[in-house]
């Protein structure tokens, strides 16, 4: 993934995390002589005086010598799931802010603390490797329809005291949101265990560490399956073939992986198959008695015999008739 250009653009709540990264921006690019970050504040509209914090936030982002952009959540709340639902809202409206100003990269100042809890939130889903793997310094944008824009984390190896230490030497404020203390939030409920969890050698330390080990073994598996899927596959217009025999004797997850990264680049869609979806097209595909299926918004299936480029064993996959693709749907 390329290197962050500039300008780029940084999530600013008010709070000590967000705060500590606008400043550290701030003098980055006074230093490196370069213009200074465009700030974005967004207005949840969660609870009562989101608005004032808000407004209290672009006042001390413009008292710091930053514009500020205020981006008003409007419309209808969710009554459940609702940090999921703030979280997608907050990323559509600065994701769309940056399109339309043609800012390729948006900075947020996710710490390690995000990144042990993100951990211990996605154990406690039960997610394999890729969920449990690090967050990236540097990552795809996390909403479909914005393949320009990409996630900057500065922060990651950053514990929330060092940055609230920055904040005091610098003599500066910060917010402190009360839904960070409303225990109907999984993340909230986890940070008062944080105490607990450490007695017991989890610390956050030890917890972002074992992100990161699943880390590199996510990308050694996506080496080998890319490595796997040069030799096994082919695309043509508008689909792919895959040597089917080859895909049953390879280890497992490099099969699950080379069939959702297939279904994926076909149907266009941002997010994987579900994954038991998936064991099952893998299981079917390998008891040698595989009929056409779909899956996805795509149509798998036995290759006609001018297209057996692998031979007897070789599949075709393409887009189902009439499904259109993630960023056709989202435009």
């Amino acid at each position: 993934m390329d290197a962050p250009r500039w300008p780029g653009a940084v999530a600013v709540s008010g709070g000590g995390d967000s705060m500590a990264l606008m400043l550290l921006l701030k003098s980055w690019a006074k230093a490196a002589k370069l213009p200074p970050p465009i700030v974005l504040v967004v207005d949840h509209g969660l609870r009562k005086g989101s608005a004032a914090d808000a407004r209290k936030a672009v006042a001390w982002t413009r008292t710091s010598g930053l514009k500020a952009h205020l981006l008003p959540w409007k419309g209808a709340k969710p009554h459940a799931d609702i940090e999921a639902g703030a979280r997608a809202a907050r990323y559509r409206l600065m994701g769309t802010w940056c399109q339309a100003h043609d800012i390729a990269f948006l900075y947020v100042a996710h710490t390690l603390e995000d990144q042990a809890e993100t951990f211990m939130l996605r154990l406690a889903r039960g997610s394999g490797i890729d969920g449990l793997s690090a967050m990236g310094a540097i990552a795809p944008y996390p909403l479909p329809g914005f393949d320009g824009l990409t996630l900057v984390r500065p922060l990651l190896e950053f514990p929330r005291a060092d940055l609230r230490a920055f904040l005091k030497r610098r003599a500066r404020a910060w917010l402190d949101d009360p839904m960070n203390e409303d225990p109907r939030f999984a993340r909230v409920r986890l940070r008062r265990a944080a105490g607990s969890l450490s007695e017991l050698g989890l610390s956050p330390e030890r917890l972002a560490g074992a992100a990161r080990h699943l880390a590199r073994a996510r990308r050694a598996l996506e080496d080998a399956t890319g490595a796997w899927l040069s030799a096994a596959s082919r695309s043509q217009a508008g689909h792919v073939l895959l040597d089917g025999r080859a895909l049953a004797e390879v280890p497992e997850e490099i099969g699950l992986r080379a069939l959702a990264r297939v279904l994926g680049a076909v149907s266009g869609q941002a997010y994987r198959p579900r994954f038991e979806r998936l064991e099952r097209l893998l299981a079917a595909i390998s008891s040698g008695e595989f009929a056409a299926r779909t899956l996805h918004g795509c149509r798998i299936g036995p290759a006609a015999k001018r297209d057996a480029i692998f031979g007897p064993g070789t599949l075709t996959i393409v887009r189902e008739p009439g499904r259109k693709t993630e960023r056709a749907r989202s435009a």
